[in-house]
């Protein structure tokens, strides 16, 4: 066992020690020690519940003969964080929970891991962990929250963060807002669109490292507890067979993800973590495959908040597994691939439920021909952009509008509040990538409230930030390279005429060669935005978006894929 370097031997008996020090017995010292990746804390309803997650996961642990050691990671409430600078902090926490679950498992020789994840930024984080660890390893999540209900209609966070612009447009009351919020999310869990963190969830298990159930079971449903018992068993089962990350997480379940993630219809930020994991395990691919898998694999769900339904409605249509089997229908996912539970994906799916047409469509019916998320190219974006192609009105699709041009997020909400952001125009807003803000923050205020005063199927936004899961409408984000690395959307000035091609896969500024020539020559970049701490450290590590904002590493080098 891994763990005897901490537990076996004369020499070890200091460290014995130090576990009888904690109420460990002699023999449970015998057992396999098996880490329990807890990121439960009180300030994210997403986790306030973690406790009872892990609770049950030592207890499967336990019983299937392992010995559960709990340790912690920190946490950030995306939703909390949003609108001021501590958005900065969300994405750069993804590279702190990597890192210091990497050195708790190094330091202590852990045989195998449990990760209970939930929101945004720690699913991918704990990933990353897991590939770059490469051991024994199983996710489960603490399950999405249930959708809200205001004035008979389901709701859920993105309601209430549209509402503050429908209060500012006059179409909504204070008072109705009041009611709203207290509405909106009854209860914990992950926010119950298909945001990012159950974005994340459902892509941990179509890459095979969660059990089936894991990215739609709710958050206050008693199968949740049974779910995590069962993950606390199966680890025991995967460390005796030496089924590691690196048999799971390959360059093709990275590709079963994507598909999934078409699907779906699931968040941009997905297109940001997916490679920022695969990083880990020596796995690349080009931003053009993603518009390859796109163009292949219909749109089969429509999850708020590009559709009516929550993650509730998927998980009663039959879940991840159900999505997955119609794919394996049309051939659009691999079968054979093994997952955690130590079978293929096609045994895995082969109970599930069919879809029945409505939560879950047909391939033949889908929502829509092609995948929910597009990869934008042009002048603007050589490095690539990505958009939630299936949250778009159809007359924003393809448009050429007046460009408004922001260095700062919180300069772009004021004037949509105000007023000054009309039909026809298209919001920019840069320094705000991984580098210039640092930390690429997500975008929620300025497109709910373009959203919430009516505009969106009349306005766009384009970014080197990103946005919310809880976006919907003509935003476009992960602009590459970003202004602060002298790209293109620096260049960009008031008034200009910029074109938005989501059918041609194209975002340009229309100017002439001549002006481009002279605005890059004369283009001046702002101070960096911070000037210590870690964001400082951050910033001159990150790479762009294109390649996932992963840190540059003087040593690891990846392979081609």
């Amino acid at each position: 066992m891994r763990s005897d370097s901490v537990k076996t031997g004369v020499e070890r008996a200091p460290h014995r020690s130090l576990f009888f020090a904690m109420g460990y017995h002699p023999d449970e010292l015998k057992k396999p020690l098996i880490g329990i990746v807890n990121s439960a804390n009180e300030i994210i309803p997403g986790h306030i519940h973690l406790d009872k997650i892990a609770e049950a996961v030592k207890a499967g642990v336990y019983e299937a003969g392992g010995l559960p050691l709990e340790f912690s990671t920190i946490g950030i409430c995306d939703g909390i964080a949003m609108g001021h600078s501590g958005m900065k902090y969300s994405l750069a926490s993804r590279e702190l929970v990597a890192d210091s679950v990497e050195a708790m498992v190094q330091a202590h020789r852990f045989d195998a891991l449990v990760f209970i994840p939930n929101c945004d930024k720690i699913v991918p984080g704990m990933l990353m962990a897991a590939g770059r660890l490469d051991l024994p390893s199983i996710f489960i999540s603490g399950g999405p929250m249930l959708a809200g209900e205001f004035q008979g209609e389901k709701v859920d966070l993105s309601n209430v963060f549209e509402g503050v612009g429908a209060v500012k447009a006059g179409r909504m009351t204070e008072a109705e807002l009041e009611q709203l919020e207290l509405s909106a999310c009854p209860g914990c869990g992950s926010c119950a669109g298909m945001f990012t963190a159950n974005s994340m969830n459902c892509m941990t298990e179509a890459l095979g490292m969660a059990l089936p159930g894991n990215g739609t079971v709710p958050a206050v449903y008693a199968r949740r507890l049974r779910l995590a018992r069962e993950a606390g068993m199966k680890i025991l089962e995967l460390w005796e067979k030496d089924i590691r990350s690196s048999r799971i997480m390959t360059a093709q379940a990275f590709r079963n993800a994507l598909a999934v993630d078409m699907a779906l219809g699931c968040s941009t930020n997905t297109v940001l973590h997916l490679p920022a994991i695969a990083h880990e395990l020596d796995i690349r691919w080009e931003l053009e495959e993603i518009n390859t898998i796109s163009s292949r694999t219909p749109q089969l769900c429509s999850i708020s908040p590009g559709g009516p339904h929550h993650v509730e409605d998927l998980d009663r249509a039959g879940g991840i597994g159900t999505v997955m089997k119609e794919l394996l229908r049309g051939g659009l996912v691999d079968g054979e691939l093994l997952t955690v539970t130590g079978e293929k994906v096609i045994s895995n799916v082969a109970s599930a439920s069919e879809a029945e047409g409505k939560v879950v469509r047909l391939l033949e019916e889908p929502y829509r021909p092609e995948g929910g998320l597009a990869i934008l190219f042009g002048n603007l974006a050589p490095g690539g952009a990505v958009v939630k192609q299936g949250a778009v009105a159809p007359e924003m699709s393809n448009r050429t509008l007046r460009a408004r041009v922001f260095d700062q997020e919180e300069e772009a909400v004021a004037a949509v509040l105000e007023g000054k952001i009309v039909a026809g125009d298209v919001i920019v807003i840069r320094f705000e990538g991984p580098k210039g803000g640092p930390g690429m923050r997500e975008m929620l205020a300025p497109t709910s409230a373009v959203a919430g005063m009516g505009l969106d199927k009349e306005v766009a936004l384009i970014t080197d930030g990103r946005f919310s899961g809880a976006t919907r409408g003509a935003a476009v984000g992960h602009i590459s390279p970003e202004a602060m690395e002298k790209g293109p959307l620096a260049l960009v000035q008031e008034g200009d005429n910029i074109k938005i091609d989501i059918p041609g896969q194209r975002l340009d500024l229309l100017i002439s060669e001549e002006e481009w020539q002279k605005r890059t020559k004369e283009l001046a970049l702002p101070p960096l935005k911070v000037r210590e701490g870690y964001l400082l450290r951050y910033a001159s590590q990150v790479t762009s978006a294109g390649r996932g904002a992963v840190l540059e590493s003087p040593v690891k080098e990846g392979k081609a894929e």
